[in-house]
């Protein structure tokens, strides 16, 4: 991203920066990815983030949705 952007639907970041913005730890973040519960995308080696759509996945997740209950 260029500097001096400001941070648009369609921006992506990298795990560093995401973290850093959520203020939560890389590590989370990655394991999070792993299990396929966040939203990303591969390029190459590295993984890009939409921040827009993770906080609204987090959020739709602290709200209970799409969560299994019984499980």
């Amino acid at each position: 991203m260029l500097a001096g952007m400001n941070d648009t639907p369609t921006d992506l970041v990298t795990l560093a920066v995401l973290a850093r913005r959520l203020r939560v730890s890389a590590a989370w973040l990655r394991s999070e990815v792993e299990a396929g519960r966040l939203p990303h995308l591969r390029a190459g080696r590295r993984t890009l983030f939409n921040v827009e759509a993770v906080k609204q996945t987090l959020l739709n997740r602290a709200a209970g949705e799409g969560v299994d209950r019984d499980a």
